[in-house]
C-alpha cells in the first residue's frame, strides 16, 4: 500500500501524539517536541488503538471510538516542514527502498476543549489482525493497568 508522504502543512500547525510521542513516556523524541511543539493539552481523535508490544498503533476507522493523547502546536510556523520532517524519520514515514513503511502522516479532526482543530497524526500502515485492542484509547492508562 502506498500513501502520498506529505512535507508541507497546508496551513496545519497542530499534531496529536497518542503513544511514545507524549509527554507521560518520557521518550527522548518528546525533548525533541518539546523544543519545536507547545503543549495544548489532552484531546481526543477518532480511531482505534493496538497493543504492538514494544509500542503503540492507531488506525482511523468509521467506529465509534477515540484515540486519548495530547494535542501540540509549533512554536515556529517557519520551523514547521524541518520539524515534522524530523518526525517523520523517527516515525517511519520515508521508509528506504528495502524497508517497510511503518507509519504515515495525515490531517485528522482532533477534539480539544469541545472544539474541533484539525491536526497531524501518526496512523499505523501494518497490520494488527490479532493484535489487543486498547479499549480506553488511552495508552498510558492502558500500560499502567497492566502492571
Amino acid at each position: 500500500m502506498a500513501y502520498l508522504y506529505i512535507m508541507t502543512s497546508n496551513g496545519v500547525y497542530h499534531l496529536f501524539v497518542y503513544g511514545s510521542l507524549r509527554s507521560g513516556f518520557q521518550s527522548p523524541v518528546y525533548e525533541y517536541i518539546s523544543r519545536f511543539f507547545e503543549l495544548v493539552g489532552d484531546a481526543k481523535a477518532k480511531g482505534k488503538m493496538y497493543d504492538l508490544g514494544e509500542y503503540p498503533a492507531a488506525k482511523p476507522t468509521d467506529e465509534e471510538c477515540n484515540i486519548v493523547g495530547e494535542l501540540y502546536r509549533i512554536r515556529n510556523e517557519k520551523e514547521f516542514d524541518w520539524a515534522i520532517g524530523q518526525l517523520d524519520d523517527y516515525e517511519g514515514v520515508n521508509a528506504e527502498y528495502d524497508e517497510v513503511q511503518q507509519y504515515y502522516r495525515e490531517t485528522a479532526m482532533v477534539c480539544y476543549n469541545n472544539e474541533t482543530i484539525p491536526a497531524w497524526i501518526y496512523w499505523y500502515s501494518g497490520d494488527v489482525t490479532g493484535k489487543p485492542v486498547v479499549e480506553s484509547g488511552d495508552m498510558l492508562q492502558y500500560l499502567k493497568d497492566k502492571q
